[in-house]
């Protein structure tokens, strides 16, 4: 289900991450789309794509408390409190958490995807 409204791409990022679904959560980017985490730009599908795949390999469980959304016309800034916890390689236990930004626009076709995705932003 595509994205209908600016919160929505949170919500549906983190469904797939969690249900393990590397190529919907890549679908909610933008092709030149930048994802920014520990100081570093990955921009374009292909390269935020090994993020995801990070993600998904510790099979997450998040909890996230969304923040007020800002928009105008097109635009959007989105935002999010979250944690996780996941399996690491060797089976321990990893726990993360932050707090994200989002820059999400809004297609000719009504549907919001990731400009900017800062998901460890402070």
């Amino acid at each position: 289900m595509p994205a209908q409204k600016p919160e929505q791409v949170n919500e549906l990022l983190i469904a797939a991450l969690t249900g393990g679904d590397v190529e919907a959560a890549l679908a909610l980017y933008e092709p030149e789309a930048s994802f920014v985490s520990n100081g570093q730009t990955l921009t374009g599908k292909a390269a935020i794509r090994t993020a995801l795949e990070g993600f998904v390999a510790i099979k997450p469980q998040f909890k996230m408390t969304t923040k007020p959304t800002t928009q105008t016309g097109d635009i959007a800034l989105t935002g999010s409190h979250w944690s996780a916890t996941g399996t690491g390689p060797d089976g321990s236990t990893l726990e993360m958490s932050g707090s994200s930004y989002e820059v999400v626009r809004r297609g000719d076709d009504g549907v919001w995807l990731f400009a900017i995705d800062i998901p460890d932003a402070g």
